[in-house]
C-alpha cells in the first residue's frame, strides 16, 4: 500500500489527510499550529496521524503542503534584507510605485508608506539600457557594477539580492551577465532576476515582484529543505515534497525555493482545489465557496468547475504579478475577538483573533477574550460533550463568562449579545461573497454555496439563507478539506512573454508557433522534477483589452480549441468575459498583450470512495439529544454521528452532525442529506 498526505498549516490548527491510493480510503487529524516554527506542528502532525491510522511513515511517498511562511514574511515584515540592482536612473521605482495613495480622496493626509522591501541605500544603478524592442542602446558597464557591487557587499547586510533591469523582460541579457558578475562578489546569498521571475512588461510590478521573491527566498528554502530532510528522516529519502501554489498547483520542493513568489496565497488556494475535486463529482460546477477558519475566512467564486485566477497576488499592502487563485479574505474567524467600543457601545466582530494562542476562551489555553467560537458554544451550536479534533475539550462555564462581558457592556442578556456576535460576522462572511459575485456580475442564487474549514459548517446554514444559495453543500472532512485539496492537485508550471499585438495582425499559424516556444519553458521545471514531456497535460492563457484600456482579462484555452477555431476563440471569449464583466463589449480592437503556456504533470488516478445506501435509519445516527439558540427561542436539537450517514438519509433541521473536524448546524426548517460522493447537501424543507 503507497500513500500521500495532504498538509494545510492554518492559523490555528494544521490539517492532515492521510490517503490510500489504493482504496481511496482516509485519515484525518488536526494538531494545534506553532506559529513560532510550522514545521513543529507539521511534524507533531505527521507523528499523530500515523499513530492513529496504524499507517507505517516509509509507506507514504508524497506530501502535499499547504504553507503561509511566505505569507507570514510579508505581513510581518521579517523577510530578508534585499539589495537592489536596476538600471541607472531608475533607483527610484519602488518608491514612486503608481502614485497612489488608499484611502479615499484625502488618503494621502493620513497615509504611511511602509518601508520598502528593498530600502534606497541597499540600491545601486547599473549603467546599461535595452531598447522597448530588446536592442541594446548601452552595454552593461561592467567594470562600475562589479566597483558597486563590492561597496554594497561590504555594507555586510544584504541577504539577498535582486536585478532588475529596465526592459529586461524582453532581453534579459544584461541582467544574466550581471548576475554572473553578482555571483562572484555575492557568493552566499540567492539573487532573483526579474526576465526569469516575471519577465512581463511594467517596470514597477516587475521590480516589486522579483524583490519579494528575494525577500522571502531565504525563509522559504530554510523551511522547505528543513522540512525535507525532517521527513525523509522519518519516511524515507524517496519521499516528495510538493508546495502548494497561489493558483491552486503543485511545485516541487525545489521549484517552491527558487520562485517563492509563487506562493503567497498557498494556502487558501487549498481549500479552493478541495472543493472542486468534491463538488465536480456531485455535478455541482458553480459553486460559491468560504472557507472560515480560526483567524480569517476566504471566499471564491468557481464557474465550470475552474476557479477564477487572477494574474496578481495581494497580501497586506504587498500587490506582486504572480497568479492566484481569487479569493477575497476577511477578519471573520472562529478565533475573532467580540467587543464594544466604550464610544459608541455598538458590537464588533474581529478582525483581531485570539489565534491558536491563546485562543477562544473555550480552549482553556489562557485565552479570555469573547470569541465567535465563545458564541457558538453560548448557542449550543457547538456542543461543550463534542472535542475538536478528537483531542481539545470545550470549556462551557469559560465561554459563557466570557461572552457575558459583552452582554453586559450593552446591557443585555447573555444568549442574544452571543446571537448578535454571529448574526455580525455572518454578515462580514456575507459581504465577501458578494464582493467575488454581485460585483462580478453573478447572481448567487445561480451557484451552490459550499462551507468548510473548522468553523464554515457552523455557518453554513445562516450564509445560505442571507446568499439564497442552495444546495448548501459541506464536503467530507471540512475542517480538513485544505488538506483533501494539497492532496488531490497537480503539479504544474508556466511560462509567459509580453505579445503587445493587435488580433488582426496576426495569423493563427504565428501564434500557435509562439506558444510552443512557450511549452518547452513551461515544461522545464517538471522535467528537472523528474517528469518526462509525455506526461504534461498543456493548455494556453492569453491577455487581452481593447486598445487604448489599462485593464486586461485572461482567457483559457487548448491547442486543439485554437486550431478549429482560430483566432476568434480568444476574441469572443475576451468579449463575452468583457460584456459580464462591465456590460458592454465591442466588435474590434482586441490587443493581446501576454501569452501564456501551463503545462502540469499527469498524477496516478485516485481511487474514489462512495456513500451507498445501508440499512442504518437516522434513529441509528443520533448519539446525544441536545438544545441550541436560534431565532430568539431555544430548541430541541438531535446531534447526528456524520460517519454513521449514507446516501438515502434525511437529517431533519433542527440538527447538529458531528465529525472529527468539525461540526455542522441545520437551523429549523432546512432538511440535509448525504450525496454519493459524501457530501451533507442542506436546503429549505418542502
Amino acid at each position: 500500500m503507497t500513500y500521500r498526505l495532504g498538509v494545510d498549516v492554518g492559523g490555528t490548527f494544521t490539517d492532515f489527510l492521510l490517503m490510500n491510493e489504493q482504496d481511496g480510503t482516509t485519515h484525518t487529524a488536526k494538531v494545534p499550529s506553532t506559529p513560532e516554527d510550522s514545521s513543529i506542528g507539521v511534524l507533531n502532525g505527521v507523528a499523530r496521524i500515523c499513530e492513529e491510522s496504524g499507517v507505517t511513515p516509509s509507506d507514504i511517498k508524497l506530501v502535499m503542503h499547504g504553507t503561509t511562511v511566505a505569507t507570514n514574511a510579508v505581513l510581518t515584515g521579517k523577510g530578508s534584507t534585499v539589495g537592489l540592482v536596476t538600471t541607472a536612473g531608475y533607483e527610484d521605482t519602488l518608491q514612486v510605485a503608481r502614485s497612489f495613495c488608499p484611502g479615499g480622496l484625502g488618503g494621502w493626509v493620513s497615509y504611511v508608506k511602509k518601508p520598502l522591501l528593498a530600502p534606497l541605500e541597499l540600491t545601486i544603478g547599473a549603467s546599461e539600457r535595452i531598447g522597448a524592442d530588446g536592442t541594446v542602446i548601452a552595454d552593461l558597464d561592467e567594470k562600475q557594477l562589479r566597483t558597486d557591487l563590492q561597496t554594497l557587499h561590504a555594507r555586510g547586510s544584504v541577504e539577498a539580492l535582486t536585478i532588475c533591469f529596465i526592459n529586461a523582460y524582453i532581453n534579459g541579457a544584461h541582467e544574466q551577465r550581471a548576475r554572473e558578475i553578482a555571483r562572484e562578489i555575492f557568493s552566499d546569498i540567492p539573487i532573483s532576476v526579474s526576465s526569469e521571475v516575471v519577465p512581463e512588461m511594467q517596470e514597477y510590478e516587475r521590480t516589486e515582484t522579483t524583490v519579494v521573491n528575494s525577500y522571502v527566498k531565504p525563509e522559504v528554502a530554510k523551511y522547505v529543505n528543513n522540512l525535507q530532510a525532517a521527513l525523509a528522516e522519518r519516511m524515507g529519502d524517496d519521499l516528495q515534497l510538493s508546495i502548494l501554489r497561489s493558483d491552486g498547483g503543485l511545485a516541487s520542493a525545489r521549484a517552491s525555493a527558487e520562485s517563492p513568489v509563487n506562493l503567497l496565497m498557498s494556502g487558501p488556494a487549498g481549500g479552493v482545489a478541495g472543493a472542486i475535486y468534491f463538488c465536480s463529482r456531485a455535478g455541482f460546477d458553480n459553486i460559491l465557496t468560504f472557507d472560515m477558519g480560526g483567524t480569517s475566512t476566504d471566499v471564491a467564486l468557481i464557474q465550470d468547475a475552474r476557479a477564477r485566477v487572477r494574474r496578481e497576488t495581494v497580501v497586506g499592502d504587498v500587490r506582486v504579478r504572480a497568479p492566484s487563485v481569487d479569493v477575497r479574505t476577511v477578519g471573520a474567524g472562529g478565533g475573532s475577538i467580540a467587543f464594544v467600543p466604550e464610544l459608541t457601545k455598538a458590537l464588533r466582530v474581529g478582525p483581531e483573533s485570539a489565534g491558536a494562542v491563546p485562543g477562544p476562551a473555550c480552549y482553556m489555553k489562557g485565552g479570555e477574550a469573547p470569541t465567535v467560537c465563545d458564541a457558538n458554544v453560548v448557542l449550543g451550536y457547538l456542543p461543550s460533550d463534542v472535542q475538536l479534533g478528537g483531542k481539545m475539550e470545550i470549556n462551557r462555564d469559560a465561554s459563557v463568562k466570557a461572552v457575558q462581558s459583552v452582554a453586559d457592556a450593552m446591557g443585555i442578556e447573555l444568549t442574544e449579545a452571543a446571537e448578535g456576535i454571529i448574526k455580525i460576522v455572518n454578515e462580514s462572511m456575507f459581504g465577501a461573497l458578494r464582493l467575488v459575485s454581485v460585483e462580478q456580475g453573478y447572481d448567487p442564487r445561480d451557484f451552490a454555496l459550499v462551507g468548510f474549514g473548522g468553523a464554515g459548517p457552523l455557518h453554513a446554514n445562516a450564509l445560505g439563507i442571507l446568499t439564497d444559495a442552495w444546495p448548501v453543500i459541506v464536503p467530507p472532512g471540512p475542517g480538513v478539506l485544505c488538506a483533501y485539496g494539497d492532496a488531490t492537485t497537480q503539479v504544474q508550471d508556466e511560462a509567459a512573454r509580453t505579445y503587445l499585438t493587435m488580433s488582426e495582425d496576426l495569423s493563427d499559424d504565428q501564434l500557435i508557433a509562439d506558444l510552443h516556444a512557450l511549452q518547452l519553458r513551461a515544461g522545464e521545471s517538471l522535467i528537472a522534477d523528474g517528469i518526462p514531456a509525455e506526461d504534461h497535460d498543456i493548455t494556453y492563457q492569453a491577455d487581452l483589452r481593447y486598445a487604448g484600456q489599462a485593464f486586461q482579462i485572461t482567457v483559457d484555452f487548448t491547442e486543439e480549441e485554437l486550431k478549429a477555431q482560430g483566432l476568434a476563440l480568444i476574441t469572443d471569449q475576451f468579449d463575452a468575459e468583457h460584456e459580464q464583466l462591465f456590460t458592454f463589449k465591442l466588435e474590434d480592437g482586441h490587443e493581446i498583450l501576454m501569452i501564456r503556456a501551463v503545462a502540469k504533470a499527469r498524477t496516478q488516478a485516485i481511487a474514489e470512495v462512495t456513500r451507498t445506501a445501508t440499512d442504518t435509519t437516522l434513529a441509528d445516527c443520533i448519539i446525544h439529544q441536545s438544545q441550541f439558540y436560534h431565532g430568539g427561542a431555544w430548541h430541541d436539537a438531535a446531534i447526528v454521528d456524520r460517519n454513521q450517514l449514507h446516501e438515502g438519509i434525511q437529517v431533519p433541521g433542527p440538527a447538529i452532525v458531528s465529525e472529527m473536524d468539525s461540526t455542522t448546524v441545520i437551523l429549523p426548517g432546512y432538511v440535509a442529506q448525504v450525496d454519493v460522493v459524501g457530501n451533507l447537501l442542506i436546503n429549505p424543507a418542502a
